[in-house]
């Protein structure tokens, strides 16, 4: 069976989980902790060099990127994943592909640093933030919102038209990160507000909840991450990040 290695406090990890639970796609759940850095370990390092998840084993074939992952998904199993998905026709699959390329360096970067400055940047660097910084990151993550708003959703009920797609799956979980610390992204928006309740309906309220369990009871992170055997790669990593 193919196997997934996921942490569902990862965006890109739940936007996989939730497309293959959703459609039915048999999977074995590879729990990779995080926090506890056993993406480091030499044992995960054999299934990616790059340290990151999510990851995807099928048979010989191993392969890593929530995106290219999901674009596997849809072509392996074709005959069960309807066209809307990740549609075959030309312009549509150029609008879902559009989308995929911005949002990793706009959405997804803005709403991750927004939760990353307020629950791993005093424990790496031993200070709180400054608030200016946290204000340009809050800007930066409003602007992007904007963007998904008025460029992609515009008045659709999904992001490529009547019908969702993986570009809606991937934009939905990034925008709840910054739930996880308390940061609402979809206050005072309700066409976002609306268009997370249709994704939600499509892929199915209870699994939706379950894949956010993990980060809406988000407790005790510092003290895990400072226990961790593998706490000098994480200050390493993100001290870079962070600077």
């Amino acid at each position: 069976m193919m196997e997934l290695y996921l942490d569902l406090i990862s965006p890109p990890c739940r936007a996989v989980f939730l497309f293959a639970k959703a459609l039915g796609i048999p999977f074995e759940f590879k729990y990779v902790d995080l926090i506890a850095g056993q993406q480091y370990s030499s044992e995960f390092g054999e299934l990616n060099i790059v340290a990151k998840i999510p990851v995807m084993k099928d048979g010989g074939f191993t392969l890593s990127e929530s995106t290219a992952i999901l674009k596997y998904l849809v072509q392996k199993y074709s005959g069960s994943v309807g066209d809307h998905w990740f549609p075959a026709g030309l312009q549509q699959r150029a609008r879902a592909n559009e989308y995929l390329s911005w949002q990793h360096v706009n959405l997804r970067a803005h709403c991750s640093k927004v939760f990353l400055l307020r629950t791993l940047f005093p424990v790496i660097m031993g200070f709180e933030v400054l608030e200016e910084t946290m204000d340009a990151a809050l800007e930066n993550m409003k602007q992007s919102l904007n963007l998904l708003e008025e460029k992609f959703l515009q008045n659709k009920q999904f992001i490529l038209g009547d019908k969702i797609s993986v570009a809606d799956v991937v934009a939905v979980v990034e925008i709840m990160q910054p739930l996880g610390i308390g940061v609402d992204g979809f206050e005072g928006r309700p066409k976002l507000i609306a268009w997370r309740g249709r994704v939600k309906e499509e892929l199915g309220e209870e699994l939706f909840d379950d894949a956010h369990k993990a980060l809406m009871q988000l407790s005790g992170l510092p003290e895990k991450l400072k226990s961790s055997s593998e706490f000098e790669k994480f200050k390493l990593r993100f001290q870079r990040f962070f600077n």
